[in-house]
């Protein structure tokens, strides 16, 4: 299959068995038989790997990968491997990037790759007079931040700028210096804490003061993904389900209870490819809940529209800092087999992808809220899970699941009552 005529719209691809599934995204991503068998492999990392990744391990624990078709990102159409445990996030995606793809799908775009690390200097009488003395080094602080990481300055990334801040605080003022670091395809973490340690005692030595903290911010609002979609206003259902889609997110952006579980909404995608990919979900996530705060007052990260020709339009803007290489992205085999299945080269374009999974996902959110409600779709795919609960096995779990939803009582009480009526126990 040449790259052209690569599409994500595979027909009846939730009715394929697992292997069936498996062997379109291999043939889709090109990957090879490696990449393939371990995504076969249901446990896929060994007690080895598992030992040194972290601390104390005593087993591993496995979650589901799901793949969300129909995604068109930046005219390129792409398979995205997402790792969740919870019914109706990928199916949400697939059917979200099924009603834009028509019109274009998902177009992105991202504000660079810059990372944040801060130096904390508490014990200065003279705060504004210390911000100054900093700032007047910026030559020696560009010179030891990159002396931390040559490589990362050979790649084109390194030291970029450094800003001083005043903060308030019950124990006094604080002058906070922040490095402003491109970490290109890493997510720096590990670059930028070295960075600000090695900085910490010339700091000291400037000022006179004394430095506690020294690490990377998670607010990563210098490395913000953006994405937008239209969605046609016949292809959801008519201006009325455009309307109720609107009156939802007007909500959600007036108050925090709402923007909360909204915001939530998003992050079940967001956090699915982060997982998959073997990048840090906490700081994504701490980073994106930030982000929606960052006016003082909690709001939704998406903004939806009506355009001109009546269409909606939504859109995504938050911080994603994820990269290619370190940590377990790089080591983890079956990160590196989605990562192959997604196809990029870049950590700019992973982020890109993933904003545009979050969009589709509150895009699926929100319409479910503004016509069936959340659990019609939620729960016939949850009946699932409690048929399994119940002691369901082989095709007693669909039997079982399709019981539950017409009951519309997905609940494990049900289920055990149902199941043994099946068994002819009851």
């Amino acid at each position: 299959m040449s790259l052209s005529n690569l599409t994500s719209r595979i027909s009846g691809f939730h009715r394929m068995t697992m292997e069936e599934r498996l062997a379109a995204v291999a043939a889709f991503a090109g990957l090879e038989d490696t990449a393939t068998q371990q995504l076969r492999r249901a446990g896929n990392i060994d007690a080895h790997l598992a030992d040194h990744m972290i601390e104390n391990a005593v087993a591993t624990i496995a979650i589901p990968v799901g793949v969300a078709t129909n995604m068109k990102v930046d005219g390129r159409d792409v398979l995205v491997p997402m790792a969740t445990e919870e019914s109706s996030v990928v199916a949400a995606v697939c059917n979200s990037a099924r009603q834009c793809y028509d019109s274009g799908g998902f177009v992105t775009s991202l504000s660079g790759n810059l990372m944040i690390a801060q130096v904390q200097l508490v014990g200065i009488s003279d705060p504004g007079n210390a911000r100054l003395k900093i700032l007047e080094h910026r030559a020696e602080i560009a010179a030891i931040c990159d002396g931390c990481d040559p490589m990362l300055v050979k790649l084109g990334g390194g030291f970029r700028d450094v800003e001083v801040r005043l903060v308030p605080s019950k124990g006094g003022t604080m002058v906070v210096t922040h490095l402003i670091i491109d970490t290109r395809d890493a997510m720096g973490a590990n670059t930028v804490n070295t960075m600000a340690e090695t900085l910490a005692p010339s700091i000291e030595q400037w000022t006179g003061g004394k430095v506690f903290l020294r690490i990377l911010s998670n607010l990563a609002d210098r490395r913000l993904a953006r994405a937008r979609a239209v969605w046609p206003v016949e292809a959801i259902g008519g201006a009325a389900v455009r309307d109720g889609m609107i009156a939802a997110y007007h909500f959600a952006e007036a108050d925090p209870y709402r923007a909360a579980t909204h915001n939530k909404g998003i992050m079940n995608g967001v956090s699915a490819v982060v997982l998959a990919t073997g990048n840090d979900t906490r700081a994504v996530e701490a980073g994106a809940h930030a982000y929606a705060a960052r006016d003082g007052r909690y709001t939704s990260l998406t903004t939806w529209e009506v355009t001109a020709d009546g269409s909606l339009a939504g859109m995504l803007e938050m911080p994603m800092p994820v990269g290619l290489v370190g940590g377990a992205t790089k080591i983890h085999p079956t990160a590196q087999a989605c990562l192959k299945i997604l196809g990029v080269s870049s950590a700019a374009e992973l982020a890109r992808i993933i904003a545009a999974v979050g969009l589709a996902q509150n895009f699926g959110a929100i319409k479910a809220l503004a016509t069936v409600g959340i659990q019609q779709g939620h729960m016939a795919l949850h009946a699932h899970n409690v048929a399994i609960a119940a002691g369901a096995t082989g095709v007693e779990v669909e039997k079982l699941a399709a019981i539950l939803v017409a009951r519309r009582q997905v609940r494990p009480d049900v289920a055990a009552e149902e199941l043994a009526k099946l068994r002819g126990t009851a």
